[in-house]
């Protein structure tokens, strides 16, 4: 399972780090430049309020399908037409809550028209994600990868012509932009119907009362987790479009710092969807899952450390590379929101172990503490301190969390090499600060001293263990 994981994790990272980041420093850092902070920054308040209530389309369902297709694949003909129906059925609740919820908090009719335009677009992602959670559970793991990135290359089709082709008379605004996305996902929304539906053999769409509520019932605490998690990640930049009245313009600072956050959380996602089946499946077949814990957190959090450092040291220079400006209090936002980056990857390890193994009543306690501590401090550091006072929640809350989920973790499983592990990664933190650090003295180009930093912090991965070599080819090879 280990070659499993470590050779899937190469291929979808190659996929998504050939297309996403494209999309998201190229497309989605020019469109902002396009449009402006400010009217970005109401587009991305609105995309984060569609967030919190999106559990509603999925109610837990994919997290519950992925774990039992990894389990049980048989159950995928027996499941599938009427999990299809009842996500319709869902998807048209989640837009009535949502139209109503706009309405309380005051929305306009420009963001009301936004918002309705994004509920479906959601609608899209929720469904093109159930059906991947299929496709992953079947251990298709080639397949789903080619699907994960899919989106963004339709999406970086469609919006190059806007934006440097002049094919178009006026430039891309942002409801162009949110028809494209929408687009984009429609098209691979169709192309994962389809080949679930060739696994799944002959469907007759059918709406079975007993059989939805059975699911609903199965799945509701996964819902639960969701929702929380939805509220503590997305809720700052909902609240701090609501808090501060400025017609977003905080909203879209706190964006162009939380970008390239978005675009390395990506990684964390990626790894924590191969995780969850694979997780399952050990766990059901009764084989050890520790020295897979191992190998997946020190992988993602060294490499979430070595991000994290060069970020922080080098954020005014990133930032002016990527924004026309002033972009001095960005940076400052940029340094908070890039550390939470290691908070992320702890949790889609150690998170996605609790979920795999059924410990959701500890996963939905430690979320709603995230929550509830995520929306208080919030409400006393946004008025106070703007678009630094969210980031600076986040990162508490990133650290609030993943702590309490290693600690649980260790109960529950006894994990010997979890003392000895942290000893290593907190040698291996010391000295790729220091390495950061140095390489800012260095007499070349921010952009090689950047570089050679994340070289020098490799090598100091396999001096101090973190990574080791040796090990992940044998792995690869023989498996």
């Amino acid at each position: 399972m280990k070659k499993t994981f470590i050779t899937n994790l190469i291929l979808v990272l190659t996929l998504n780090l050939s297309i996403k980041p494209f999309w998201i420093l190229g497309i989605d850092r020019t469109v902002q430049n396009i449009v402006g902070k400010t009217e970005y920054g109401v587009y991305f308040a609105v995309l984060g309020f569609s967030y919190i209530f999106s559990i509603i389309l999925d109610f837990g369902i994919i997290n519950f399908n992925n774990r039992n297709i990894a389990q049980s694949s048989h159950l995928l003909s027996k499941h599938f037409s009427r999990v299809v129906i009842l996500k319709l059925g869902l998807a048209l609740l989640y837009l009535t809550v949502c139209s109503l919820a706009g309405l309380a908090i005051g929305y306009d009719e420009r963001r009301m028209k936004l918002l309705l335009i994004l509920c479906f677009m959601q609608f899209l992602i929720s469904f093109v994600l159930y059906l991947r959670s299929n496709i992953s559970g079947m251990h298709l793991f080639k397949t789903d990868s080619i699907l994960s990135a899919m989106d963004r290359m339709i999406g970086i089709a469609i919006c190059a012509p806007f934006i440097w082709g002049h094919f178009f008379a006026h430039n891309i605004d942002i409801m162009d932009y949110v028809y494209i996305q929408t687009a984009a996902y429609f098209c691979v929304a169709i192309i994962a119907f389809t080949i679930v539906v060739r696994k799944a053999g002959f469907i007759k769409f059918e709406w079975t009362r007993t059989f939805s509520l059975m699911i609903l019932k199965k799945s509701f605490p996964f819902a639960i987790l969701v929702m929380l998690m939805s509220f503590y990640n997305r809720i700052d930049q909902v609240m701090l479009e609501r808090l501060i009245h400025d017609n977003g313009e905080e909203t879209g600072l706190y964006a162009q710092a939380f970008r390239l956050l978005d675009a390395t959380n990506m990684i964390a996602l990626l790894a924590a969807g191969l995780l969850l089946p694979i997780f399952s499946r050990m766990l059901k077949l009764g084989d050890s899952v520790e020295s897979l814990v191992k190998t997946s957190f020190t992988l993602l959090f060294a490499l979430a450390l070595v991000v994290a450092s060069g970020c922080c040291f080098y954020a005014e220079n990133i930032m002016h590379m990527l924004y026309v400006g002033d972009v001095s209090e960005a940076a400052m936002v940029f340094r908070v929101l890039m550390c939470c980056f290691m908070g992320t990857t702890t949790q889609y390890v150690f998170g996605t172990l609790l979920t795999a193994n059924g410990n959701l009543k500890y996963m939905n306690i430690i979320a709603a503490c995230g929550m509830t501590f995520n929306i208080i401090v919030n409400l006393i550091l946004i008025p106070h301190f703007q678009a630094l006072g969210a980031a600076t929640t986040s990162l508490m809350t990133q650290l609030l969390v993943p702590g309490l989920q290693i600690f649980v973790a260790q109960r529950v499983f006894k994990f010997n090499i979890l003392p000895k592990m942290m000893l290593t990664l907190l040698i291996f933190a010391i000295g790729t600060m220091g390495i950061a650090y140095f390489s800012t003295r260095l007499a070349f180009d921010w952009r090689i001293s950047f570089v050679a930093m994340v070289g020098a912090s490799g090598i100091w991965a396999f001096i101090t263990g973190v990574v080791n070599l040796k090990s992940l080819l044998k792995t690869v090879k023989v498996g």
